[in-house]
Formats: structure tokens, C-alpha cells, sequence
């Protein structure tokens, strides 16, 4: 019999996959094993991927997505190990992680499973990996929030054990499905997941199950594993949210339906938890509809007041505060029906559509309903102030706030951990990229001794033995670990040290093609060559730009352009505030932009926009003769342009124009 069994279950996340595999492989060195794959109807090709890269890995493809439960359990079946090891695809697991626990499991003849130190890509701890059973008083510190609130209290952080020293290694009621390593006896014994469970709390029901055949459970803090979380989800049409409060209910029939009074709390628990995650989710949805129904209440309100006529003295009694409620609530349901109010943006397009929709339908119902027809008047100063207060709160969050806006126009000040071939090719394909915008700050070698050299223009500025102290002096938002000279323990012990620091570590797959985060997978290929439609190519962009343009360039033109021109006669040296100014009516009349790209490629058959005044070639820090480089930054402007990001920019340039001139 082999010694140890490693069974992961993948949807949709083969990148993830590769990474896992090369950790595991450096972690079974000295251990007799083998690798089971059971992949669940992915549509990524993770399957043939897995096949032709992988191919003395045992591979289970499943024609349907038959749940995590299932698929682990299909798996098992086919183990011959003494141990299983159930890992998550979007894992990494350090050199000594098996070998530490198998020395627990001898030393502790007692424990039925033992999870590790599970960390988030920032290097903090998930607080999942070890947990208490949901009981009556765990459920209520939970779902009020008082666990939360006091996570050193005994009292109330029992659930997440967040009292608990994470840095200890103790027994608890249950470990989290993202690593779980158990006796194949223990297996035999209880038959692995129940099957009822698709997704989500079939791991605290095997937990639970263990301990009432007598197995004990251990939280293992001396090694740990990377988990990104969530990342088969983030590729399907599943909706977890349903899935884990439908799981709960599950867990809550099956093991305490004998007592009314716990399955009780424990449901109300779960039905109050899943009403305020549905909250937090539309929270934009319903904060936008919460302000325009306040918005055009008092938009009625100040109509009232500010139309003056003799015979007019504002809304009888019998009708307030009904004609402030009514219109505004039809409005409301215009603005949700045409689709105003979306999850995750702020769309203006939609809500100018249903304020017109609703000018007309609310301007209609004066007609049939002559009793309530008061003033028309009051309907068309109403609806004027509710369009300029909805474009101005909209504009207000969208650019200060960034509610609703997906883009970002920031560079990421990004660390490549490496120093050989690998680490400058991954530099140079970040550089290039046009999915996100990176600085590459330098790089961070293995010894301090390294620092100050230079490779191929990029300068080592760190290393492994001051990482912490570099990530702060030079503001590090992003690290890459792009070469095989460190070790997966050194790697820990990088994003362990900075868990506090707001760092995203990212790990570039083995054929550099690829790097891979908490929030997504960057491919490194040539993207731009590939014939593709950019935001700026869409028609309503294209109108919405050009409106922008000509209502903000007629005003410059006749209060500032005069002066500015003049100006510009008597000075010999042009700021770049002047230029902007003196190229406006360039603008006007529609041959270039305010924001756009600095050049148009002829040769290129990607359409980037018209040539801007200014763009994220200008309001970031980049050499005007690094070409590649501006290349880069206008194709990204291309594929998120937008209206608010014109805005933003503007913004930027603006106050950059102001320091500089100070300066």
C-alpha cells in the first residue's frame, strides 16, 4: 500500500491546477504517493490540459458537475494510499506540509483527521480552517455579530476560535474542505462525504460524522498551505450564496432535528444570516434606489415651493404626504424595471431612460386622474431637479467614492520575486500587458549582498532576508514569485511575514504564460494582436465621448482660449496647461479628444479612439519615449473606456498640470 493519497477536485481552474501540482511534487519528494484528479465537467479544457501535461496523474473526468462531495468521494474510491489528502485546486501546499502531519498522526494515534494553517494570498489566517460546530449559543454569537466583535473572547468567538492562539495546534470540532488529510480507516469507517450536500457544508458534516465514531480532529499550526478561494465559483453560473444557506438548512435537519429549540435558532440563525448577505450583495442596488427615492421626494417637495403662481398655494392637505410617496415610488419601479439598479454598477444611461419613461407615464396620469393633476408645472420642475440631483450624486460616488466603477487607472507598484531568466521574462510580459497596468519596481533576490546590481535594466532592490522592510519602503501592492530558485517554504515564510502589509502575492505559472491571484488569472500573451473590440469601438461610447467633448470644450473655448492664446503670444515657453487650452478647438470640431490615446498606430487594426489632450499616457509616470510602454497604457485606455474614466483622468491631469506649475 502507498503511503499517501492526494485527491483534488477541479472546475474551471486548470491554471490553478498546474501551480498545485508543482508545490505537491516538491512536497512528496520522499513519499511514496499518487495523484488523483477528478475533474467536474469543466468547460476551460482542463481535462485535456490535465492529460497532456500531466500525464501519470489518474484523471477522472466527469461528464456533469456531479458536487465537491461527490467528486471527492468517486475519488477516494479509487485511492490506495494510507492516507487521503483532499486538497482544493486554487491551493499551495509548502515542502514539508505532508511530512509534518504524517509525524502528528504517529505521534497522536487518536486523531481521525488533522487540517494545517490555512492562509489567505495576503498571508492572513482564513478563518475556516478551524471552527466549532454551529450549537445553539456559537449560532447566536455568529449571526449577531458578537463573535465578531469580540474575537478575543472565549465567550463569544467560540464559532471561528479567533480567541485561540493561531500559531498553536489544538483539537477542534471541524477543519475546512479546502485541506483535510485522514486515516484511511477513518474512510472505511464512515464512508467519506454524503453526497446530499453539492457544495458547501459537506466538509462540516464529515467532521462532524468523524467525531461521533470516536476520531478526534487537530488544527496543526506548524505547517500551512495558500488557498485563493472561491475560484471554481467565480467560473460558473452557480449561485453559492443559495447553495451554502441550503447547505446549512441540510446540516441543521440532518444532525439536530430531535431538539425544536436548537433547529429553531440554528434556522432563524441561517434565514437572518442569509437576509443580511443578501444585503451586503445588492448593497449598490439599494443604496442607489434608497437615494433616488429620497431624491425625488424632495425634488417634489422643492417644486412645490418653488412654483410661484397666484392662485397656487402648494398641495392640499388631504393628498400630503401621499403626492410626495406615490410619484416617487412609481419612479422608482420605472428605474428597477428598465434595469437602473444593477448589483455591481451605476449605470446612467439606464436611469436617464427611466426618468424620460417616467416623465411621460407620471405626466399621463395627470390627464386620467384630473383630482391629482394640481400643476403640470410642478410634474416638469420635479423632474428637472431629480436629473440634475441624479447625475450629480452619480458623478460624486462614481469619481470620489468609486462606487459602480470596475476599472482601475492606478498602476500596481508590482515586486518580481527572482533574479534569473524567468524572473525578467515574467518582468517584461507584465511590463507589455494590457489586461492590467503594472510598474515594475524592481526585483527581489535571494541574498541581501544582490541589492543594487542591475539585470537587464531592472534593479534589484530586496531580498528575501529584508522582504518585509522592502514591501514597505517601496509601497508594494502586487509580488510575483517568478523563479524555481526559492523554495515553497521560503515563499511562505514571504507572505506569512507581510500579512498586514495589503499585498497581493501572485505565483507565474511554469510556463510563464500566466500568474495567478485572489483576484484573477492575468494571461502574459500578446493579447492586442488578436483582432478584438474595445469599449472605445462601441457606438454609445463613441456618442457619449463626443457630446462630452463639445459641451465641455464650448465653454473653454469662449471664457478661456482668448486669454490663454493671448497669453501663450507673450510667454515664449508653454506650460502644459497652455498646450492643453490652445488644442481645444481641435476638440470642437472633432478631430481628437480630451482623453485618449497619445498616437495613432496606422498599422495597428485595433480603432484606440482619437488622439486625446491628455490620457493615462500623460497622468502616469512614463517615459515619452518609452513607445511599448505608451502602447501599452492606450490600448488599455481603449479596452475600459468609459465616460467616468474620461472624468478621472481629466481630474488627474488637471492636478498635475497644477503641481507642476507650483513646482
Amino acid at each position: 500500500m502507498i503511503q499517501l493519497s492526494i485527491i483534488i477536485v477541479n472546475y474551471n481552474v486548470k491554471e490553478f491546477v498546474s501551480n498545485l501540482i508543482t508545490s505537491i511534487r516538491k512536497a512528496v519528494k520522499n513519499i511514496s504517493h499518487e495523484i488523483i484528479i477528478v475533474d467536474n465537467a469543466s468547460t476551460d479544457g482542463s481535462a485535456e490540459f490535465i492529460r497532456t501535461k500531466f500525464p501519470d496523474i489518474q484523471l477522472i473526468a466527469n461528464q456533469k458537475n456531479i458536487g465537491f462531495g461527490a467528486a471527492n468521494n468517486s475519488g477516494m474510491e479509487k485511492a490506495r494510499g494510507e492516507f487521503f489528502v483532499l486538497l482544493n485546486p486554487d491551493t499551495i501546499v509548502r515542502e514539508d506540509t505532508f511530512e509534518k502531519l504524517f509525524r502528528f498522526f504517529e505521534e497522536n494515534p487518536q486523531a481521525g483527521m488533522a487540517g494545517c494553517k490555512v492562509l489567505n494570498p495576503d498571508g492572513s489566517l482564513q478563518l475556516g480552517c478551524r471552527r466549532s460546530f454551529p450549537g445553539i449559543w456559537n449560532s447566536f454569537t455568529k449571526v449577531t455579530g458578537l463573535s465578531r466583535l469580540f474575537p478575543g473572547s472565549s465567550l463569544f468567538a467560540r464559532y471561528n476560535l479567533t480567541y485561540l492562539d493561531e500559531n498553536q495546534t489544538y483539537e477542534v470540532d471541524a477543519l475546512s474542505g479546502s485541506f483535510m488529510m485522514l486515516r484511511r480507516k477513518v474512510y472505511e469507517e464512515i464512508g467519506g462525504f454524503d453526497s446530499q450536500f453539492f457544495m458547501y457544508g459537506e466538509d462540516l458534516d464529515l467532521c462532524y460524522r468523524i467525531q461521533k465514531k470516536g476520531w478526534k480532529l487537530y488544527y496543526v499550526h506548524t505547517t500551512e498551505i495558500i488557498h485563493y478561494k472561491g475560484e471554481s465559483t467565480k467560473r460558473s453560473n452557480i449561485d453559492e450564496t443559495k447553495l451554502f444557506y441550503d447547505a446549512m438548512h441540510l446540516f441543521v435537519n440532518k444532525h439536530f432535528s430531535s431538539s425544536l429549540i436548537i433547529k429553531f435558532i440554528l434556522r432563524s440563525g441561517i434565514i437572518i444570516r442569509k437576509f443580511f448577505t443578501f444585503l451586503y450583495i445588492n448593497r449598490l442596488s439599494i443604496l442607489a434606489s434608497i437615494f433616488d427615492l429620497a431624491l425625488f421626494i424632495t425634488a417634489i417637495y422643492a417644486a412645490e415651493r418653488l412654483y410661484s403662481k397666484e392662485n397656487w398655494h402648494g398641495f392640499p392637505d388631504f393628498v400630503v404626504p401621499e403626492i410626495y410617496i406615490l410619484p416617487a415610488l412609481i419612479q422608482l419601479s420605472i428605474s428597477a424595471l428598465t434595469g437602473a439598479y444593477e448589483r455591481n454598477r451605476l449605470s446612467v444611461l439606464k436611469i436617464l431612460l427611466s426618468i424620460l419613461i417616467g416623465f411621460v407615464i407620471i405626466s399621463s396620469i395627470t390627464y386620467f386622474f384630473k383630482q391629482f393633476a394640481f400643476s403640470r408645472a410642478v410634474v416638469i420642475i420635479t423632474y428637472v431637479l431629480f436629473l440634475i440631483g441624479i447625475i450629480l450624486w452619480r458623478v460624486v460616488v462614481k469619481l470620489i467614492f468609486k462606487w459602480g466603477i470596475s476599472y482601475d487607472t492606478k498602476k500596481s507598484r508590482t515586486l518580481i520575486v527572482g533574479t534569473g531568466f524567468r524572473a525578467v521574462k515574467i518582468a517584461d510580459s507584465i511590463k507589455t500587458n494590457f489586461v492590467s497596468i503594472h510598474d515594475v519596481i524592481g526585483l527581489c533576490g535571494n541574498s541581501i549582498n544582490e541589492i543594487g546590481k542591475k539585470i537587464n535594466n531592472y534593479q534589484i532592490i530586496g531580498s528575501l532576508q529584508n522582504f518585509k522592510k522592502t514591501i514597505i519602503e517601496n509601497k508594494i501592492d502586487k509580488v510575483i514569485f517568478a523563479s524555481d530558485d526559492f523554495t515553497n517554504n521560503q515563499l511562505f515564510s514571504a507572505v506569512s511575514s507581510c500579512q498586514n502589509e495589503n499585498v497581493e502575492f501572485l505565483i507565474a505559472g511554469n510556463d510563464m504564460d500566466y500568474v495567478v491571484g485572489k483576484s484573477s488569472i492575468t494571461l502574459l500573451d500578446d493579447i492586442p494582436l488578436l483582432k478584438i473590440q474595445y469599449n472605445i469601438s462601441k457606438t454609445v461610447i463613441k456618442v457619449t465621448k463626443s457630446i462630452f467633448d463639445f459641451i465641455l470644450s464650448l465653454p473653454i473655448l469662449i471664457l478661456l482660449f482668448p486669454w490663454v492664446v493671448l497669453i501663450s503670444l507673450v510667454k515664449k515657453r508653454k506650460s502644459n496647461f497652455v498646450k492643453f487650452i490652445v488644442n481645444v478647438p481641435l476638440v470642437f470640431i472633432g478631430r481628437m479628444s480630451f482623453v485618449g490615446p497619445r498616437n495613432l498606430n496606422s498599422d495597428s487594426e485595433l480603432y484606440l479612439g482619437k488622439c486625446g489632450l491628455t490620457g493615462l499616457w500623460f497622468t502616469e509616470e512614463v517615459d515619452e519615449n518609452d513607445i511599448k510602454e505608451i502602447n501599452k497604457l492606450d490600448i488599455y485606455y481603449a479596452k475600459n473606456a468609459n465616460i467616468w474614466m474620461d472624468m478621472e483622468i481629466l481630474g488627474k491631469t488637471l492636478a498635475k498640470m497644477f503641481i507642476k506649475s507650483r513646482e
